[in-house]
């Protein structure tokens, strides 16, 4: 079943209100876009860093190229790495992503977080620093940084522009010197991490909100592992007693009952998975309604920061920056 819900754009431009991730789908990438397209997905989010632009280019070609879909039916987002944090390089970033993907234009264009860091001449990766921390950019120019998004919708590069891991005071600097205003804020959020104050000034201004790790991300510790880092204590949101109860009484996934949470609070989750079935189910969530009672437990699950698991503490020294966007521990 094809997603029913959209959510209009500040441009016009209609977002499907749910999309796949496809963060750390490594090889497996291709056939889960794939599979994914052919479920009804038609909202594809990706990032530079994921560096799972190429793999979801050729899929997108074969659709396209062989008459399947056209390339309007599709909603495809990719984002600004923090390498690209600077004005000068915001075009030179959203060209190679838009030759990974074989595509004229994008969608959505997301810068993904709000501090840059230094590039490591010829590898397009972070530079560390004799202390093995990420070498950042002085104080972000978020003006300067905007007006250069800006121009990529003016050159046909992307249908529109947003923002990622911002907070409300670097959301508000944006708003306050914007020709073309944030089309999309995309956060981490899910029901332990509910963040209303931001979603609830989202909405205010317009802004559509995206949710990143909306299961809470089941498999963050195998890609801990995969590049040496130690794993997480993570919150197991799947496996929380009261939302087995709601799922029983509905007859659905955990996951479908987590999903459907934030499509009724007016947000688009971006769930990644690469196994068949568990997409069929992230997407068949638009034929049954939670009920108030139901949102009231689940809003009442929120462990506000402490449920927060993208700290984004693999770019070590990242949290020193002046605009590190999440509250210190």
């Amino acid at each position: 079943m094809a997603a029913k819900i959209n959510l209009t754009l500040p441009s016009g431009q209609k977002m499907p209100g749910l999309g796949l991730g496809t963060f750390d789908t490594n090889e497996e990438t291709g056939a889960a876009v794939n599979a994914a397209l052919e479920l009804g997905y038609r909202h594809i989010d990706t990032a530079f860093v994921y560096d799972s632009e190429n793999d979801i280019g050729r899929v997108l070609k074969e659709w396209i190229s062989s008459g399947k879909l056209k390339r309007e039916d599709l909603f495809i987002t990719t984002k600004l790495p923090m390498v690209g944090v600077h004005p000068d390089r915001v075009e030179i970033f959203i060209k190679k992503s838009l030759k990974s993907l074989q595509l004229d234009y994008v969608d959505l264009y997301l810068i993904h977080f709000p501090v840059g860091c230094k590039v490591k001449e010829g590898t397009g990766q972070p530079y560390l620093d004799e202390n093995g921390e990420t070498a950042v950019e002085p104080k972000t120019d978020h003006v300067a940084l905007w007006k250069k998004m800006e121009e990529q919708v003016d050159a046909g590069r992307t249908k529109n522009i947003g923002l990622s891991n911002y907070n409300i005071s670097q959301i508000t600097t944006v708003l306050k010197s914007a020709r073309i205003k944030p089309a999309c804020l995309q956060i981490e959020l899910h029901v332990y991490l509910q963040q209303s104050e931001l979603v609830e000034f989202c909405k205010k201004n317009g802004i559509a909100v995206v949710a990143f790790s909306p299961l809470v991300s089941p498999s963050f510790n195998d890609f801990l592992t995969r590049i040496g880092q130690k794993p997480k204590e993570l919150p197991n949101l799947l496996g929380d007693p009261e939302v087995a109860k709601i799922a029983q009484k509905h007859s659905k996934s955990p996951a479908q009952i987590v999903l459907r949470f934030l499509v009724q609070i007016g947000v688009a989750p971006i769930p990644k998975s690469v196994i068949r079935q568990q997409l069929e189910d992230n997407i068949n969530i638009f034929n049954f309604n939670l009920d108030e009672t139901d949102m009231k437990i689940l809003r009442g699950l929120n462990k506000g920061e402490a449920g927060r698991i993208a700290t984004f503490d693999l770019f070590k020294g990242v949290d020193k920056h002046p605009d590190f966007p999440f509250p210190k521990a």
